[in-house]
């Protein structure tokens, strides 16, 4: 066996032996796309805060995180993953970024243990907070963030709220207190999810990377909003 065919022959046990692992790593990500879908399957059906649908058609972008545990960010913390979506165009939506959403206490109710949220983001202003490496609710200057059911109506006004924010917790309005709370980009989650390192504004203005699997995601945001 001449040093060519060696080489070769590494180099393709090298490749079967990673590309189980971001296969796995790939559907992780899906699955929070397919759980997403879900989420906002939730909110079109929550009759007691329906004004929700008129918010999200008036959204310049929406953050879905189907899945925020006591204990799921930090030790000591709450925290869950989920996906930021822009709208473009002609009311469509882009692909998936995916974030973080992490706190120290989101203020649960009693016994909650497991909560889903829509951050409605009504504003420019809230998308670029959104865009930094790094946003803290309650600590960004002239960001202002309302949580659905406790007067938010004139959110689509201008100088209403910047974000607007829905919670379920097992079907039951949460009343989720974000204060405090950190949502961050996560860079390697679009990396496993598109194959390639990509940022946050590649996949949500300059429409790089392909997601044919997010398309129900999308379809189901366009169906409501």
């Amino acid at each position: 066996m001449t040093f060519r065919t060696g080489v070769c022959r590494a180099l393709l046990l090298a490749v079967l032996l990673v590309a189980p692992f971001a296969a796995h790593a790939q559907a992780d990500q899906q699955l929070i796309v397919d759980r997403a879908r879900a989420t906002v399957g939730d909110l079109s059906h929550d009759k007691a805060f329906g004004n929700a649908r008129q918010l999200l058609a008036r959204a310049r972008a929406v953050l879905i995180v189907p899945r925020l545990f006591k204990g799921g960010f930090i030790v000591g913390g709450e925290g869950g993953t989920g996906v930021l979506l822009a709208r473009g165009p002609g009311a469509t939506w882009s692909n998936p970024a995916f974030y973080a959403l992490g706190s120290a206490s989101f203020g649960l109710q009693a016994g909650l243990e497991q909560s889903e949220a829509i951050l409605l983001v009504m504003t420019q202003r809230g998308v670029n907070a959104l865009l930094h490496d790094q946003f803290k609710i309650g600590a960004q200057a002239g960001i202002a963030v309302a949580t659905l059911g406790s007067g938010v109506e004139g959110a689509v006004n201008p100088g209403g709220a910047d974000i607007v924010v829905w919670s379920s917790s097992s079907g039951v309005y949460g009343g989720l207190a974000l204060d405090g709370s950190i949502i961050r980009p996560q860079p390697e989650d679009n990396a496993r999810y598109y194959g390639r390192p990509l940022t946050t504004s590649d996949i949500l203005f300059r429409h790089i990377g392909v997601a044919p699997r997010a398309n129900a995601l999308r379809t189901e945001l366009a169906t409501i909003g």
